[in-house]
């Protein structure tokens, strides 16, 4: 899944998780119906008699409608209106100055945060190795255990996932792409990465931007329900362990800076705190308050 992972760890495919059918499809890839050869099924004669060209026919529907939308393609559709009804959203990020900051202090300390990796391949690296290799194609199914949820128990939160997901990956490479900071391998070849180190430059970790939004949404969702505080704080706890840890296995992997997984959970916060909810993206604050409704 890496190599050409302009998926960022957690988009393309990975719906698969727990046949979660990230596409629509009962069990992620899909499933099989099979019809009789000389007589399919849209064929067969209704009783009363008509023709067997598929007579039974409904009236068109008004559209596709929201609820067909799976999780994934809703996702792209916020994305979409994101970009239109935000065109400054880049600009207004990066003029943050805790987020040029952690920039700046990365690339003026890249043998510093070198060294740490390198402690970190050494002493964390064998016990993290099965979290490295699971969460390095996707994460999805971290949240889903976490929260104790399924897609199909819970629909509108696993879209509002696939949502914070996307945009984080979005947002993500359009400032690896701006920045094109080399990875940590370039500077030390030795680090040996356990997994294929990713197409893209290093700044931010997009696993650490996706994690952290995913946190971020999952949060705005509890505060639009009626749960206790204190309910919502064991959450907030939990999902932010989460989130660092995700963006932690990135680096001890050897393939992002801490100022890497820094970076991403700035941009994840400037993405929901500045930019999705101030502007009010209307399918995005659809989507939270029908993913709230299942958590009343």
């Amino acid at each position: 899944m890496t190599g050409n992972t302009g998926n960022t760890g957690n988009t393309g495919n990975t719906g698969n998780t727990g046949n979660t059918g990230n596409t629509g499809n009962i069990g992620g890839v899909g499933w099989f119906i099979s019809d009789r050869v000389d007589l399919p099924f849209v064929t067969r004669l209704a009783p009363g008699g008509m023709s067997d060209l598929g007579s039974l026919r409904r009236n068109p529907p008004a559209s596709f409608g929201d609820r067909q939308w799976s999780a994934n393609w809703y996702a792209w559709r916020v994305l979409h209106h994101m970009v239109a009804e935000v065109p400054g959203w880049a600009a207004t990020v990066d003029a943050d100055g805790m987020f040029t900051n952690i920039r700046n202090t990365l690339v003026a300390n890249f043998n510093s945060q070198i060294d740490d990796l390198v402690l970190a391949a050494r002493d964390e690296r064998p016990d993290a190795m099965g979290l490295i290799l699971s969460q390095d194609s996707e994460f999805f199914s971290d949240f889903l255990a976490v929260l104790t949820i399924r897609p199909g128990s819970h629909p509108q939160t696993w879209r509002v996932l696939n949502i914070a997901s996307l945009i984080g990956s979005f947002a993500a490479l359009y400032f690896k792409d701006k920045y094109d900071l080399p990875r940590p391998t370039q500077i030390c070849p030795a680090l040996l990465p356990p997994i294929p180190v990713p197409g893209h430059s290093s700044w931010p970790s997009g696993h650490s931007t996706q994690a952290h939004l995913m946190k971020n949404c999952m949060l705005r969702i509890f505060a639009a329900t009626a749960m206790p505080a204190a309910d919502q704080m064991v959450w907030s706890a939990d999902l932010t362990v989460l989130a660092d840890e995700i963006a932690r296995n990135r680096e001890i992997a050897g393939l992002h800076y801490a100022g890497d997984s820094a970076g991403g959970a700035r941009l994840a916060d400037l993405m929901d705190t500045v930019i999705l909810i101030p502007h009010a993206v209307p399918l995005f604050d659809q989507a939270i308050a029908a993913a709230a409704g299942e958590w009343q």
